[in-house]
């Protein structure tokens, strides 16, 4: 059930086309009424969106990041301190530690790509090692256990070595459907895996 508006703070829908202050907008925040969640989005999704694509260098990452900071502000509404900040610089603080985790992610992605396309190859230069057997069974295992899409889309790259169109056509998927499942799945084989990379 759904959070009510504070009586002490004016809905975005009762004051019509007039917009609240920052400072309404936080109050209603951490009051939870999502209508002020919806301003504050009006307001500030262009300059996170901005901040994020101009970091990220890709629209898909950077509509990525903008929902999860706005995500997280609602989420973190709680903690807001409107005597350390304003609302905005808040957000800008919320989004910058979200661009510097999805930089740190896609860097995990590019090792552990890396890594898989080695241990996935038919071909592999250390076969004879006990380790890398032991290396490509877990991956092999972790990858069956993926959804059927995200699974075919990943043997399709490490196994047949076919580019993201490439599979889209064989498979008649949207290109950003491939992205997707992609994506995905290498963060799914990320999450399973880096624990074992740590000991």
């Amino acid at each position: 059930m759904s959070p009510q508006p504070s009586p002490a703070v004016p809905s975005v829908r009762a004051r019509g086309a007039e917009p609240l202050a920052d400072e309404e907008i936080a109050r209603g925040l951490m009051a939870g009424d999502e209508a002020c969640l919806a301003a504050a989005y009006r307001r500030w999704s262009a300059l996170v969106h901005s901040l994020a694509w101009r970091s990220l260098g890709d629209v898909r990452e950077a509509e990525d990041v903008s929902q999860q900071v706005f995500l997280g502000v609602w989420r973190g509404r709680a903690g807001y301190r409107p005597e350390r900040g304003t609302l905005g610089g808040w957000i800008v603080g919320i989004t910058r530690r979200r661009i510097a985790d999805s930089l740190a992610a896609r860097t995990r992605r590019l090792r552990l790509v890396a890594a898989a396309g080695s241990q996935l190859a038919l071909t592999d230069p250390d076969r004879d090692r006990p380790e890398a057997a032991l290396d490509r069974v877990l991956v092999r295992g972790e990858l069956a256990r993926l959804p059927a899409p995200q699974q075919r889309v990943l043997r399709l790259t490490f196994y047949e070595d076919l580019t993201q169109t490439q599979i889209a056509e064989r498979t008649g998927w949207p290109l950003g459907t491939v992205k997707s499942h992609a994506r995905r799945g290498m963060q799914r084989l990320r999450v399973r895996l880096e624990p074992l990379g740590e000991g």
